[in-house]
């Protein structure tokens, strides 16, 4: 009996080996094309272009995308397919209302008339070839330019071989993922000065390059809108200061105080991102200019004082933004790191790029040593959502970039090395 069966099981081995010829094709017909689910894209993550405050944009009601003539409406789509995909819309229009509309498939363009019901409805565009993989455009506009206000627009539909393993970001956070270089350090040894240069290759408005961050604030130039550019210099509250909305909650020994800012300097308090001594100075620096960041940290009892010192290009020589004294803290500057940012998330399609270059270290001695290593991070945006985001080395400087959709990514904790300059920077801080 036992012989028998172990026959049976050597039998249905032996089946089994035969199975793979025709499994696939079985397992072809038990999932079907047509179970797959069509993929809806809302369209409050989408990007209005060119303007990107053509419109407001809101999670809880259609997107009018056409108040201002020759407004469009752009999703971007990472493709890892190739073949046909079908494409609609769900949109609102006024009741026997008549509008023309078009849809752009990367260079492929349909155009439909649409007849409003008053509610959504579905409007097909046809069939689109997805002839690469990679990032696509998918842009919907009038097909006249004619600004239409009434027209509401709820998701993208899109169905078909190519959109098999398509990612969009759905979340409605719509900013590109921010990214950051970490420098390491000998935590042994009091750093008394941190030194670093930016140069900006593209910086649309809301963006924030950062050049010297340190545990208890940051230091850098920033893009306010197209006619306010500033130089931002902040240090963080004690306690639960590095984590309040505002500084209601935060008990007032844990008050970093203001002690000294430069001329023209506005200085204040900041919350909503932690609470502390916010300073700036309004000043256009330009794309491609290199700007140069110095802050130092003077322990003083169981303070710190930390002073943001800028280099001026027009008066060519170092002037001081702020210097504020951070209660509870008593020593150097310590996990020192840059970053770029892209504070406002309407305009999250358009790409950021700056050099960071030249860093350089002082100890409480005086004696000065180079950064050449640092590594990558990016946030929570960065790890699902939003892939567009890189670090490397270029023309012997470290480089962050993010948004654009550019193919391709940066893998978190990578690390890089840039050829070390073997000068230290001469600085004459004003007195």
């Amino acid at each position: 009996m036992v012989m028998s069966i172990l026959r049976r099981v050597l039998l249905s081995r032996s089946a089994l080996l035969a199975l793979p010829l025709v499994l696939p094709a079985v397992l072809a017909f038990r999932v079907p094309r047509e179970s797959r689910a069509e993929l809806r894209v809302p369209a409050f993550t989408a990007y209005l272009v060119p303007d990107a405050d053509a419109a407001r944009v809101s999670q809880n009601r259609p997107v009018q995308p056409f108040v201002a003539r020759g407004s469009s409406l752009a999703w971007y789509g990472q493709f890892t397919a190739r073949g046909s995909m079908t494409a609609a819309v769900a949109l609102q229009l006024p009741a026997g209302a008549h509008q023309s509309m078009r849809l752009s498939v990367g260079t492929q363009r349909h155009d439909v008339t649409v007849t409003g019901t008053g509610a959504e409805a579905r409007v097909p565009f046809g069939e689109f070839p997805v002839a690469d993989t990679g990032y696509l455009k998918i842009e919907l506009t009038t097909a006249d330019g004619v600004a239409i206000p009434a027209l509401g627009v709820n998701a993208l539909l899109l169905d078909g071989a190519a959109t098999i393993g398509a990612h969009f970001n759905t979340d409605p956070r719509r900013n590109a993922a921010s990214v950051h270089l970490r420098y390491p350090t000998d935590s042994t040894l009091t750093v008394t000065g941190f030194y670093n240069e930016v140069t900006a290759v593209d910086d649309p408005v809301t963006t924030y390059y950062m050049a010297t961050g340190f545990a208890r604030g940051y230091f850098g130039m920033q893009v306010n809108s197209l006619t306010e550019r500033r130089i931002i210099f902040s240090v963080w509250d004690a306690a639960n200061g590095t984590n309040a909305k505002d500084r209601t909650t935060v008990a007032p020994e844990n008050f970093t105080q203001l002690i000294g800012k430069g001329d023209g300097v506005v200085a204040d308090v900041f919350g909503n991102e932690g609470t502390g001594g916010h300073s700036h100075l309004v000043y256009n620096w330009k794309t491609g200019s290199t700007q140069k960041f110095f802050v130092t940290a003077t322990p003083d009892g169981e303070s710190t004082i930390y002073a943001g010192y800028w280099f001026h290009p027009e008066k060519n020589a170092w002037m001081l933004i702020a210097s504020f004294r951070a209660p509870k803290d008593g020593l150097g500057l310590r996990r020192l790191y840059s970053f770029s940012e892209n504070f406002g998330g309407n305009n999250g399609h358009l790409r950021r790029k700056a050099r960071f270059g030249n860093q350089w270290i002082q100890l409480r001695d005086g004696r000065w040593q180079e950064l050449t290593t640092a590594t990558f991070s990016h946030d929570a945006t960065g790890k699902d959502a939003r892939l567009d985001r890189f670090m490397g080395v270029e023309n012997g400087q470290f480089f962050l970039s993010h948004g654009g959709f550019v193919p391709g990514f940066t893998t978190m904790g990578t690390p890089f090395t840039r050829a070390a300059s073997g000068t230290p920077p001469t600085i004459m801080l004003p007195k």
